[in-house]
């Protein structure tokens, strides 16, 4: 299963003016993926680069029906701090996407950092948007390097 897994990682902040590029490019790499066997796709749930890819899954499962989006949340709580607007579209993923669990149950200082291993350790290929060398992204990017993922940032490339 982990030959066919996919995850995802990326900034929660995007410039307006870059997101239908990183659409374009995500969305082509998906496919490209897709072609491959690639079946599962994994997504943290936050907000940013982790929305939008799972927008993008959800958009493809009309083409490819057979391709499932699994969320791996960090806490039951994520949401506490965010904007309704964004609350609402994270609850309408969860409702569609095809299973999600939680890695803990209440936030603590490293649960982020336990749900990005834990989207890794079962991956073979992971697609993140990586712009600057620290935070989150970048330790997970790092960590899927480390354990030999092949990687994919959308941030770099064609349109």
């Amino acid at each position: 299963m982990k030959e066919q897994t996919c995850c995802f990682t990326g900034h929660r902040l995007i410039a307006k003016s870059e997101i239908p590029i990183v659409r374009k490019r995500l969305r082509n790499t998906v496919i490209e993926l897709i072609n491959k066997g690639v079946i599962y796709y994994g997504a943290g749930g936050a907000l940013g680069f982790d929305t939008i890819a799972a927008q993008t899954i959800l958009d493809l499962k009309a083409e490819y029906p057979q391709i499932k989006l699994i969320l791996v949340l960090p806490c039951i709580n994520q949401t506490a701090k965010w904007k309704q607007s964004d609350v609402d579209m994270y609850e309408y993923i969860k409702s569609k996407c095809d299973k999600y669990v939680y890695t803990s149950k209440e936030y603590y200082d490293e649960c982020m950092k336990k749900r990005n291993r834990h989207l890794v350790d079962n991956s073979a290929y992971c697609i993140c948007y990586l712009t600057h060398n620290r935070g989150g992204t970048y330790y997970t990017y790092n960590y899927a390097k480390e354990n030999g993922l092949q990687i994919f940032n959308v941030a770099e490339g064609k349109e």
